[in-house]
């Protein structure tokens, strides 16, 4: 299936917001569901990933009379990494809970500890009914580092493969390849910036990193040409420098950062994410008419939001 088809699940950061001023953009935080190449991706599992995975159960009941005849869900989950807004709603997942389901994760933590281990802690026992190894589905958690490429074929489980050089991928142009690399811009353990590239289109996530003087110019290079990149959006330039509480060293950007990156990577699209969840439905329709003159290849996410690059 040649579909590359970009949803928006959640789109807030730091912590869910519930009232009815936040109905237009939404209130749930990072979530992204990528169809592509026959394969669903999920970046990130905010608050977001509760109603798709709703979705995805409703759709796995009716595909089948029964257990034996219905089609599993099968995801791959890509972690930027582990802070509360990004795994909150992982284990009300539902599909995790139904024994055919398979879901591989994949993120890093650090040299020192394990990405299961770190889930374990803070997503289950203590904190959830169940343990990390009593969860129904094929769980399958894997550390990655970025010498590392994830290859997802058709009919396949994937794969980690080892990569030294691009054409270390020439065996797998046909295949959904996803390549990345950490960040250090973001406080504790840095985060890991993602890209999908499958048929000659490329999807790069770029959460969580603050921008630097003169551009980003190690994402520059990942993401050169790209054709679409989803890039964090938490705060406007007055906010990231008020004089009472700046929020220099928070690890986010403006959407002027966001902008000036779009420029240097001559990304063909940008999608502002990750907003602070201070701001409105008002709020961010005034930014939205501020920027629809400053940058006519930006737009602003929101629930439900689709893209489709193939």
């Amino acid at each position: 299936m040649s579909e590359f088809k970009v949803k928006f699940r959640g789109v807030r950061g730091s912590y869910p917001v519930v009232d009815k001023s936040f109905m237009e953009y939404g209130g749930n935080t990072s979530c992204v569901e990528v169809n592509v190449g026959g394969h669903l991706i999920i970046l990130d599992a905010g608050t977001g990933i509760v109603k798709l995975g709703d979705e995805l159960t409703e759709k796995y009941l009716l595909s089948g009379k029964n257990a034996s005849e219905r089609v599993p869900v099968n995801a791959t989950v890509l972690l930027s990494h582990i802070h509360h807004d990004h795994i909150q709603g992982f284990t009300f997942f539902r599909p995790l809970h139904i024994r055919s389901t398979v879901v591989d994760v994949f993120g890093n933590v650090n040299y020192n500890e394990s990405l299961a281990e770190e889930l374990a802690v803070l997503l289950f026992g203590k904190s959830f009914p169940l343990d990390l190894g009593d969860v129904a589905g094929n769980l399958n958690i894997h550390d990655i580092n970025e010498t590392d490429a994830i290859i997802l074929q058709k009919g396949k489980s994937a794969v980690i493969k080892r990569i030294e050089s691009e054409e270390d991928l020439e065996d797998y142009r046909n295949s959904v390849v996803i390549t990345f690399y950490r960040s250090y811009a973001h406080p504790q353990e840095g985060v890991l910036i993602y890209k999908i590239a499958y048929k000659g289109k490329t999807l790069v996530y770029a959460t969580d990193k603050e921008s630097y003087t003169g551009g980003d110019r190690k994402l520059a290079n990942f993401a050169h040409d790209c054709d679409l990149i989803i890039h964090d959006s938490q705060y406007t330039t007055e906010d990231y420098l008020d004089l009472f509480s700046p929020k220099q060293g928070y690890g986010h950007s403006t959407f002027d950062m966001a902008i000036e990156c779009r420029k240097q990577l001559n990304a063909k699209q940008l999608v502002f994410y990750h907003y602070d969840p201070l701001y409105d439905d008002n709020k961010l329709n005034q930014l939205k008419e501020q920027y629809k003159n400053i940058d006519s290849k930006s737009i602003f996410a929101h629930e439900g939001l689709e893209i489709k690059l193939l």
